[in-house]
């Protein structure tokens, strides 16, 4: 080749290779967009790549981070994932048909023990209005003399083909209105008597509360108090109690009169117009209390309440005989109450570490058979729990 034509040829050979490089690298080009090629070098400033870790980053592949904070943040995206699964996890259980397991709804709650909790304002608001559409708590939860004027031919609540006359007499037994002037109330506790309290020292916690409700006249003072808190703003009775407890008030009055008694100024609520049965005895204990000039005040539950909530859990799938006590209740602080927590709601023989545990905190008493369906309305309550609408304590208490 002449020198001529290799001059030409190695001219062209820089020319291509100048153009290439702009091509490929154009000056105005933002440093972050360009492919970059480490250097198996160390940073002068320290905080360099070693060369274990060179590589070659494109625009779309993410720059690694030398801490753990993309893993975390990986782990809380999971279990942020897994916490929203879990309340169709408990949905499922309340479809199956086969016979209910406790390991089941035990391993639902072991799940939910490793979510954080929190209130979740618009499911609490819908909940509560939808509550207050079917059932009217804040109306409707006792009879008194506004929901139920004086010659009103009142149905029974299960003996819906039997009614009461309200007349003058039983008119006056009435509160005049829903007896609960500080409507809606803050923090409120709903104590059930579950095993699961024993040594739990949640006491100190739920008295701090600023409404407690309690079931079926429980045992509060005494040693169970650091468990089961003292503090008693209304509490259910039981006209089965009355009868058997204290034998219908005639030997057994004066034991009655001084185990309510620690209730303090407590409302006493009681199902007088469920059944024709309870009536009776319910009469009785507004007039033991009325002549004995006690502090406590006696309500009766509404029976058309009742009627309507327990059509509203029939629809969610819990379809016993009856609503317990402790599923009545709850539904009546969720409306009554900003926040609600339940202690005490446990129908389990055991805890999730296989402990066995009494039925109540105080006895080993089990509940008639096939008269409620203790199963199906937990799992309704564990539903309103992981959906923020309230809070259920599933163990021990922390204490300061």
């Amino acid at each position: 080749m002449r020198p001529g034509g290799a001059l030409l040829a190695l001219f062209v050979s820089l020319l291509l290779l100048l153009l290439m490089r702009l091509l490929w690298c154009p000056a105005d080009a933002p440093a972050s967009s360009r492919l970059l090629v480490e250097e198996s070098r160390e940073d002068t400033r320290g905080i360099g790549t070693s060369a274990a870790l060179r590589t070659l980053r494109s625009p779309a592949t993410p720059v690694p981070r030398t801490t753990n904070s993309t893993y975390l943040n990986e782990k809380s995206l999971q279990l942020r994932e897994k916490c929203k699964n879990l309340q169709y996890g408990s949905k499922s259980l309340s479809n199956k048909t086969k016979r209910y397991s406790e390991d089941d709804y035990l391993q639902i709650i072991t799940n939910i023990q490793g979510c954080p909790w929190k209130r979740q304002a618009e499911e609490y608001e819908n909940f509560r209005a939808k509550l207050a559409s079917c059932c009217d708590a804040v109306q409707n939860f006792v009879v008194s003399q506004n929901n139920t004027p004086v010659g009103t031919n009142m149905s029974y609540e299960v003996e819906s083909k039997r009614r009461i006359p309200i007349r003058e007499n039983i008119f006056h037994m009435l509160p005049v209105s829903q007896p609960f002037a500080e409507y809606p109330y803050n923090h409120c506790a709903v104590v059930g008597n579950g095993g699961i309290l024993n040594k739990s020292l949640c006491g100190a916690e739920i008295d701090k509360s600023d409404f407690v409700f309690r079931c079926n006249l429980p045992p509060t003072t005494g040693n169970v108090s650091e468990d089961v808190g003292s503090k008693t703003n209304l509490v259910t009775v039981n006209p089965s109690i009355i009868t058997l407890k204290y034998g219908n008030l005639k030997e057994k009055k004066a034991t009655f009169l001084e185990d309510i008694a620690t209730y303090g100024d407590a409302f006493l609520l009681l199902p007088a117009f469920s059944f024709r049965a309870n009536t009776g005895t319910s009469f009785k204990v507004y007039y033991t209390l009325k002549q004995s000039q006690a502090r406590q005040k006696v309500l009766f539950f509404h029976p058309k309440y009742l009627k309507h909530l327990a059509l509203f859990w029939r629809t969610k799938g819990v379809t016993a005989y009856r609503l317990s006590t402790g599923l009545m209740i709850t539904s009546v602080a969720v409306e009554l109450c900003e926040n609600v927590k339940l202690y005490g709601f446990w129908p389990f023989s055991k805890t999730i570490e296989d402990t066995p545990i009494s039925h109540h905190y105080y006895d080993n008493t089990l509940p008639k058979r096939g008269f409620h369906q203790m199963p199906k309305e937990y799992n309704q309550i564990l539903q309103l729990h992981v959906k923020g609408i309230l809070k259920l304590q599933f163990s021990k208490c922390q204490v300061a």
